[in-house]
């Protein structure tokens, strides 16, 4: 009875002792776009010691451009009762913030995490959200419609393409719009909320006569980015992008927070919470790494000549 009862403990030892942290992961990016970023994540995670599959488990949940499928995938990282959510996109930071009030959060996301209503201060989040903001604030529209009117300076009607169904996108476009007067530019908005409105909205871009283009940070328009790139040099567009991975589908510049540095300290918050901590008192970072790309094969696509002043600023050029 004696022996039996040993082995009985140390087996529910032995269990307790193999237990091991599940994280879960959301975005309803593109699986395309998001494997070099999950990759980033991964490699944070081994540069503090974690090894997936053996100290720690991965809950993947992609939604690959489709923001219905939110919801269901959410509430499947909270039935697994997995021990911390990494979601990245506003979309689905939200869409996991409705499911769960218990489960940590870590958000990496573009908009101001105060003003839509995740987070008390970025200082002091207070609920079970913290994270990472990708493009937040007047100035980096600010700075993304500057650059785009150093490119052309001829530019005075300049459309902006986005998602009204993206949370942050009303924001972001009202934080452009603040921006606009001081380059003497005029601001026109053109919804897409479907992959079929796109053409629809250059074809309104047209007959507005507009000079240049910006494009919303948005999963559905990213994963559109092929055609948005080629309806931008068949109307000899030139065009500013929020998300860096436009300009490898012909996009001509990006302006934007590093992605991947994003993911790799993704993984800090991820550690410093299995440790015990509580998102509620872990502030919020903001972006520290920007890049600015131009992409010269565009630019003669569409017959502009990139002025030296702001070739010198960029991080990248594809030539």
């Amino acid at each position: 009875m004696a022996t039996l009862l040993l082995t009985t403990v140390s087996l529910a030892d032995a269990q307790v002792a193999k237990k091991v942290p599940k994280i879960g992961y959301l975005t309803n990016d593109s699986v395309a776009v998001d494997m070099p970023r999950r990759n980033a994540f991964r490699q944070g995670l081994r540069d503090l010691g974690y090894i997936e599959g053996q100290s720690i488990v991965i809950e993947y949940r992609v939604g690959d451009g489709h923001i219905e499928k939110l919801v269901e995938m959410a509430e499947e990282l909270v039935h697994l009762k997995v021990d911390v959510i990494f979601a990245f996109t506003t979309s689905a930071a939200q869409t996991v913030k409705k499911a769960t009030k218990e489960i940590p959060i870590i958000m990496g996301a573009s908009g101001d995490p105060v003003a839509l209503g995740f987070v008390e201060s970025l200082a002091r989040p207070g609920g079970n959200i913290t994270g990472m903001v990708t493009n937040a604030g007047a100035e980096i529209y600010g700075k993304q419609l500057e650059l785009l009117k150093e490119a052309v300076p001829k530019a005075t009607r300049v459309a902006m393409l986005w998602n009204p169904a993206i949370p942050q996108n009303p924001l972001q476009l009202k934080e452009t719009r603040a921006a606009a007067p001081v380059l003497n530019v005029t601001l026109l908005s053109f919804e897409a909320k479907e992959p079929n409105e796109i053409a629809t909205a250059f074809t309104a871009m047209k007959q507005d006569r507009v000079d240049a283009l910006t494009v919303l940070p948005d999963p559905m328009l990213l994963g559109q980015r092929q055609k948005i790139a080629d309806l931008a040099i068949k109307h000899r567009l030139p065009a500013m992008y929020g998300i860096p991975e436009h300009i490898e589908a012909g996009g001509l510049m990006a302006y934007a927070a590093n992605r991947l540095d994003v993911f790799r300290r993704a993984a800090t918050y991820v550690d410093k919470i299995l440790k015990g901590a509580k998102p509620a008192d872990l502030p919020m970072e903001q972006p520290t790494k920007f890049d600015f790309i131009v992409n010269l094969k565009a630019a003669k696509q569409i017959g502009l000549t990139i002025p030296p002043t702001v070739l010198a600023r960029a991080d990248k050029i594809i030539r």
